[in-house]
């Protein structure tokens, strides 16, 4: 059995890398969004900024930088790769 801990996106530090586990509590619009980004559970997210006074967090995957809300960030679950 492998444990491995599950954070949400907006707790992962700059430039950690992580694999999507749940996005269940996201709006549809936000998962809508994300899917048609390529970004879907299994998919690897590169973390590369947190803007200061809670401001978005900018990440890429797939080759594609994206930004989002921190309020949205709390609700994807990843596992650190």
């Amino acid at each position: 059995m492998n444990s491995q801990a599950i954070v949400n996106l907006a707790s992962v530090a700059p430039g950690s890398t992580v694999r999507i586990h749940s996005c269940a509590d996201l709006h549809v619009l936000v998962s809508r969004r994300l899917l048609d980004l390529g970004i879907t559970i299994g998919s690897e997210v590169h973390m590369k900024r947190k803007a200061p006074f809670g401001g978005p967090i900018t990440c890429e995957s797939n080759g594609q930088m994206f930004g989002i809300r921190r309020q949205e960030a709390k609700k994807i679950e990843v596992i650190l790769v």
